[in-house]
């Protein structure tokens, strides 16, 4: 399956396309049978929960393991400085640290819309990425050059049905999907990744 353009056939048989070419890197193989999409802001506390609680087992025990893999889709709604925090993962990927970021942000992350993930804060934060050309990435985000790309990204996510964070769509290997909305643990994931691939 690519999971660039997916074709999402839900239970009540709507068809949406998922373009997840703007979001993350996939972690995992792409030709893994399942593809996990996950809507978040970094400013969030249930998502920061998920990340740290459940996403560590998915990954050893689905992405690791081939039956999956996984796709973070900016849902920048928190406040303006989640623009600035999902601009700068992007900027990361151009130094090839997207996931290191992406769980750094989260494991350190501070209070919604109280400047923790300002431009001038967030510049200093990643310093704490290993491999981190902090000049490089400071002069990526003060370009603003992906703050379209995340803006077009959370309308991807809402058009998608997300409204809240995290929000999640699990893609079969035949298209069919499943919907799950919050930091739900990983048994639930589980249980559909093995329910779409028996």
């Amino acid at each position: 399956m690519n999971p660039d353009m997916i074709t999402v056939d839900d239970s009540q048989s709507t068809h949406l396309s998922l373009d997840t070419r703007n979001g993350s890197p996939v972690l995992g193989s792409p030709d893994a049978p399942v593809t996990i999409v996950e809507f978040g802001d970094y400013q969030c506390p249930f998502c920061k929960k998920w990340n740290t609680t459940s996403k560590p087992a998915i990954v050893k025990n689905l992405i690791e393991t081939g039956k999956a893999n996984l796709i973070y889709v900016d849902l920048a709604i928190i406040g303006p400085d989640s623009i600035k925090a999902h601009a700068g993962s992007y900027c990361a990927d151009e130094q090839g640290l997207y996931w290191k970021y992406h769980d750094y942000l989260y494991a350190n992350q501070g209070h919604e819309n109280n400047g923790w993930v300002n431009q001038n804060n967030l510049k200093s934060l990643v310093s704490g990425i290993d491999s981190m050309d902090v000049d490089q990435f400071s002069t990526c985000l003060d370009s603003g050059k992906y703050e379209k790309r995340v803006n077009d990204n959370t309308k991807i996510a809402k058009e998608s049905g997300a409204r809240s964070t995290p929000s999640f769509i699990v893609i079969g290997p035949s298209g069919n999907a499943i919907s799950v909305t919050g930091a739900q643990p990983y048994g639930v994931f589980q249980q559909i990744v093995d329910d779409m691939i028996a």
